[in-house]
């Protein structure tokens, strides 16, 4: 309901009686303050199962669309964390500026898709990004997911498979990644084979110990349901009936990346995740996801996904931390300190008795020209990745 008062616009939003207020407004008032902060500068008031709604029309509108659509979550079965408040007035934010801005969906259709279900938790998708990666996965026989850290790439592909292995859709779960150090050098380790390679896949045993459980994980680990090894692994195998995830490919090679493409068999589906901002290999290398991503780009039944900062649903820091390294950290990348010119004023001043170099030559570091920069901080270590998704 509506209604014109001094210029204000009045409206009004009465709960559903099957819903709950708590679960709308959370423990303390937190999300209901959330929701306050968002709707601002419209003015919000809360009295039984009524909402008001006080502001310009088009802050009014705005409000009343942010509290309609979680609503709509909660009604669709949906819980409401305190971030959602903000991802949701993001989504309607996005469609406000621009008509495809959530691809023609409701945030409440992206925010109520179940994934899986386990251990008292959902797993759905948090993003349109993470909505259209979730989709390409389950229509395609081979995906892409590329992202910085944090976006889920490597959890939701985890929930994908573990989700086909309980509905019998296949009959094993294969992980992998590459045994590639992120900028340090571990030198031996101890114990047999399967505990030097463990620390490399330990990302792995995390994510599926949250979604099964210890005590399940074990169980189909001792079927041979789990498989969890490294990508040197994989060489001369057929993988049938299989969900196979190879994570962090961005540290893979050329040869390694067609290697392990060709290990797919009948009835079965194959994700691939990476970071290319976050590249451990050595210069002269090149990354087998970059090249993966230009040779396969086209191909039926692959899809390739390109995942942002603004799917990003670790702390709220890490956006804004991926977000000033891509605007800022490659004026950056060989080392010059921002704001310091390339040449000192009296660079170019030779010494008296100085030899005179061959044209070209001034102002250039031996061995600075043209060499690619994969993944470096500008102290020229490879940058070290942690990725959970």
């Amino acid at each position: 309901m509506s209604t014109e008062e001094e210029g204000l616009t009045l409206r009004t939003i009465k709960l559903p009686a099957s819903l709950e207020m708590i679960a709308l407004v959370g423990q303390a008032d937190s999300i209901w303050h959330a929701i306050e902060a968002a709707a601002e500068p419209a003015v919000l008031h809360l009295r039984g199962d009524v909402i008001t709604v006080r502001g310009q029309a088009s802050a009014a509108r705005a409000a009343t669309a942010l509290i309609s659509e979680l609503i709509a979550i909660l009604s669709g079965g949906g819980a409401l964390a305190l971030d959602d408040v903000s991802r949701v007035a993001a989504m309607l934010q996005d469609t406000a500026n621009s008509a495809d801005g959530t691809g023609g969906l409701a945030p409440a259709q992206i925010l109520t898709q179940s994934i899986l279900s386990a251990r008292g938790k959902t797993v759905r998708p948090k993003t349109l990004g993470q909505k259209r990666y979730v989709d390409a996965i389950e229509n395609n026989t081979i995906t892409f997911g590329i992202g910085p850290a944090g976006t889920g790439k490597t959890y939701l592909a985890m929930a994908k498979a573990v989700k086909a292995l309980q509905d019998k859709k296949i009959k094993r779960i294969v992980l992998t990644r590459p045994a590639v150090e992120a900028g340090e050098r571990l030198g031996f380790l101890p114990g047999d084979l399967q505990s030097k390679v463990d620390p490399y896949l330990r990302p792995l045993y995390d994510a599926l110990f949250e979604l099964m459980g210890a005590e399940t994980y074990n169980k189909y680990l001792e079927r041979g349901n789990i498989e969890v090894a490294p990508l040197a692994y994989m060489r001369g195998r057929t993988l049938d009936d299989s969900f196979i995830i190879l994570d962090e490919a961005q540290n893979t090679s050329r040869e390694q990346m067609k290697m392990f493409l060709t290990r797919l068999g009948f009835g079965s589906k194959i994700v691939i995740t990476g970071d290319i901002t976050q590249i451990d290999l050595p210069p002269d290398k090149t990354s087998g996801l970059r090249d993966a991503m230009r040779v396969l780009d086209g191909v039926p039944d692959i899809a390739i996904c390109m995942l942002t900062s603004a799917d990003v649903v670790r702390h709220e820091l890490v956006s804004r931390i991926i977000e000033a390294y891509d605007s800022k950290g490659r004026g950056n990348a060989r080392g010059q300190t921002p704001g310091a010119k390339s040449q000192a004023p009296d660079a170019k001043r030779q010494a008296p008795g100085a030899k005179r170099r061959g044209p070209g030559a001034a102002g250039r570091l031996p061995g600075a020209g043209g060499r690619e920069m994969r993944g470096e901080n500008p102290s020229g270590a490879p940058n070290q990745s942690n990725d959970r998704a």
